[in-house]
């Protein structure tokens, strides 16, 4: 049996094979020639001190002690060409996962997606970048992985209790992840990884006897008797099963209007906005490793913030360390922000949203939208930036302590926003109340990170896609729609998740209620 350690180490030593290896002889008294094999079971970095280290739960295989590389294999999937069909809307995490999960037990997912394959989509994320131009169902939010595939892959989740996490991510390495996701306390796989991964998943399910749908957008129900019996798509076509898992996304903003006008019950949900905020990344990691140099031992740091300020919740989300800033529109005429890391995490700047906590009565100027009132105060900020940006994907930028003294920022930076910036007064943007809130905000963050509040930072607005405005309800033990029988609201877009972990997990979830309700 081998010996199971925790230990706390150097950057140096966590990183360096045969260093860890001459640590480990030390502390159990053997012969580093004695070990035939350290397996990392857990690493987290500890930076809460001066000295930062490494904290790592390890097993050692002393010489003569049976071991094996534990190969993460794929479930054994049987082909269910002529099994019965379940229709996935949507191919980010939940459906994605609620579509493998169907293969598992012998059912067939047709997948329908309104965006492009990951190739197809690289076109129009470069449209939006050099020339503006916003494609409706091909963008950073929609096509094949949805908005997962191109928001930098962290795999970090508070939701344990929603389901196996590990079962998600064991699947991911099966199908190409670095196998350091199992053992990372915050796992990541990077944007430049993600892309082979979901063609790979694609892949899987097209050889198992699923389908999976391009460039087919839905944009009817066909409902009878409160009963789901189908779908019609945009090209005319009707396909028919009276089980559909409803997997849109957060962004999927005409869904949310189809199934208002059906009057099919939804309700408005609270969720957090505020701007996107870019410092130098040697900035965050003098702040967070107490140095001037990381070195090559240290991966580049990142932050976790959480403040009260006028009675709400003022928090860092989507934190990028290494990353960029990218354009996430999904329609002309808005202006949307969000941010992504290669696997490396190797480029000079970090970014963070920086959002606040909304409420319900927030949304009452709009309340003639009912269910869409979030939906319609989201909408009104995004479009707002585009207006104040000229009217292009340029977004509206100011220096960080400018913004905190109301002052337009004399010139902005080039920043890693890629279409640009616009020098705007970012009162311009939000509502009074909230502008109050994000500034008196970011002085509180300064006192709690000394240098965080500099004019180095650039923010960006609006960052205002972190969950949606809506949530589409039902019943707990079912997981069907509580009016519309065979109808599975599902992932981040129905409210129910909020990452691509806990929304793989409920797509998995709404997936085996379906084959329980079957049997």
């Amino acid at each position: 049996m081998p010996q199971e350690l925790l230990l706390q180490v150097s950057p140096e030593i966590a990183s360096n094979d045969m260093l860890l290896k001459d640590y480990l002889a030390k502390q159990i008294k053997v012969s580093s020639k004695d070990i035939q094999h350290i397996s990392i079971l857990k690493r987290s970095i500890d930076a809460r001190q001066k000295t930062v280290k490494f904290n790592l739960k390890v097993a050692i295989y002393l010489v003569g002690e049976s071991f094996e590389e534990n190969k993460i294999q794929l479930p054994d999937y049987k082909n269910v060409e002529n099994a019965q069909e379940v229709i996935v809307v949507g191919a980010g995490p939940a459906g994605l996962f609620a579509a493998l999960q169907l293969i598992e037990l012998g059912l067939k997912p047709i997948v329908i997606e309104r965006g492009k394959d990951v190739r197809g989509r690289r076109r129009d994320l470069k449209a939006i970048n050099r020339d503006h131009i916003v494609d409706e169902d091909s963008n950073y939010c929609f096509g094949e992985g949805g908005a997962g595939t191109y928001s930098d892959g962290k795999l970090y989740t508070r939701s344990k209790k929603r389901g196996d996490v590990n079962r998600i991510l064991e699947l991911l390495v099966a199908f190409g992840a670095s196998p350091a996701i199992l053992v990372d306390a915050h796992p990541h796989i990077g944007t430049n990884k993600l892309p082979q991964i979901i063609q790979d998943i694609r892949e899987k399910i097209i050889e198992m006897g699923g389908k999976v749908l391009f460039e087919t957008r839905l944009t009817d129900i066909i409902i009878k008797n409160n009963e789901a019996q189908g779908i019609v798509t945009k090209k005319g076509d009707t396909i028919l099963a009276n089980k559909i898992i409803l997997a849109t996304g957060h962004s999927a903003r005409d869904i949310f209007e189809l199934l208002d006008r059906k009057q099919i019950f939804i309700e408005a949900k609270a969720f957090a906005l505020g701007v996107r905020a870019e410092h130098p990344q040697s900035l965050i990691d003098s702040i967070q490793y107490s140095c001037d140099y990381r070195g090559e031992n240290l991966p580049p740091a990142p932050y976790s913030i959480v403040k009260q300020v006028g009675g709400r919740g003022m928090y860092s989300f989507c934190m990028c360390p290494g990353g960029v800033i990218a354009p996430c529109a999904t329609s002309p005429g808005e202006v949307v922000t969000n941010g992504w890391s290669p696997s490396k995490r190797d480029q000079n700047t970090a970014n963070s949203g920086i959002v606040i906590e909304l409420k319900l009565e927030d949304f009452k100027p709009f309340a003639k939208f009912g269910a869409l009132a979030g939906m319609e105060f989201q909408k009104s900020i995004e479009q707002k930036a585009w207006h104040l940006a000229g009217e292009s994907q340029k977004v509206p930028a100011q220096r960080m302590v400018d913004f905190t003294q109301n002052k337009v920022s004399s010139n902005i930076p080039k920043t890693s926003y890629v279409p640009g910036t616009s020098s705007i007064e970012m009162g311009q943007v939000f509502p009074r109340f909230l502008t109050q809130i994000l500034r008196e905000g970011f002085v509180e963050f300064g006192k709690s990170m000394r240098g965080f509040l500099t004019n180095e930072a650039i923010l960006h607005a609006p960052e205002s896609r972190t969950s949606s405005p809506v949530r589409i309800p039902r019943d707990s033990e079912t997981l069907e729609h509580i009016q519309i029988k065979g109808l599975y609201p599902c992932g981040e877009g129905a409210g129910y998740a909020g990452g691509i972990i806990s929304a793989a997990i409920d797509g998995e979830k709404c997936a085996l209620k379906i084959a329980e309700t079957l049997k």
